[in-house]
């Protein structure tokens, strides 16, 4: 950075998330094509955006969910800007406001070792599985369970059951993100009790599935199953925890193989979700 160059770091705005998108696609991270509708009521102020000369040159997000957790994603420089300084000016800021909260994150391969110099430390990764599934059993997923569609049932029972998933409540961007226009949000249903929930959402690549939630395998094999039906040529992806080795197992045996890799990670000790029941993640960005 020379004497004459301006850099700031603002809030992002709907033109600067629509280029967020953009950039992520370009990194190879097949992002979902309405995630950012979703992810701007999740906390508004959380996408900050670089400006170099006006110019944005990097980005990312620093989400707050409730009042103990926060999330780290899309952080990406241009190519043409990195090893400048830009994007570490960006992450500190993006800390910054985050401090005092448990930070999680899903971190590529090649970062991996930087974050954990910011403290982060390994809780499992989460691997991409895709293709089209093969063998899917056509039942609901066991005596007595019923696939419907999520958006019949009421929505706190969808939200309690998140929580079982997820460190902190986020119902606006739950809500958001299950019933956004071109995607399918299914759930799983016995005697009342919701037992799976699945949402799959259009993307420039294969469909992605995300969360994918069950009480059972058989339960995650039929939600993803009838899932797929609405993915373009069948073809999903799914973000696996290697830590749920019934998921993983799953996986292999519809046919679907590994393609990418992030790990999660926190500033301190992993929360207690219900990692058994968690066969894909929600989102890669924003936990």
């Amino acid at each position: 950075m020379t004497a004459f160059e301006i850099f700031e770091i603002n809030g992002a705005s709907a033109a600067d998330m629509e280029l967020f998108r953009a950039w992520a696609d370009a990194e190879g991270w097949n992002p979902g094509d309405t995630d950012r509708f979703a992810f701007a009521v999740a906390d508004p102020a959380g996408f900050l955006v670089g400006r170099l000369d006006g110019e944005p040159v990097a980005c990312i997000s620093a989400v707050r969910y409730g009042a103990g957790f926060g999330f780290i994603g899309f952080y990406i420089a241009r190519p043409a800007f990195r090893g400048q300084g830009y994007g570490i000016q960006l992450w500190r800021a993006g800390m910054d406001r985050l401090a005092g909260r448990l930070v999680g994150l899903d971190g590529v391969v090649d970062q991996q070792d930087n974050y954990r110099k910011s403290g982060f430390r390994s809780a499992w990764n989460n691997v991409r599985h895709e293709g089209v599934p093969c063998g899917v059993p056509r039942s609901g997923g066991g005596s007595g369970v019923e696939i419907v569609d999520a958006a019949t049932l009421p929505f706190g029972q969808l939200a309690a059951y998140d929580r079982r998933f997820f460190p902190e409540s986020r119902d606006a961007f739950l809500s958001a993100w299950t019933g956004l226009p071109g995607r399918t949000a299914l759930a799983a249903v016995r005697d009342g009790r919701v037992e799976g929930l699945g949402v799959i959402r259009p993307c420039s690549g294969a469909s992605r599935i995300g969360p994918l939630y069950a009480d059972a395998p058989e339960v995650a094999a039929a939600l993803l199953g009838r899932l797929a039906e609405h993915a373009p040529g069948g073809e999903v992806a799914v973000d696996v925890p290697d830590g749920n080795q019934a998921a993983t197992a799953l996986m292999s045996g519809l046919g679907l193989t590994p393609t990418f890799e992030a790990a999660r990670m926190y500033t301190g000790p992993a929360p207690d979700l219900d990692l058994a029941g968690l066969y894909g993640v929600t989102s890669l960005e924003l936990g």
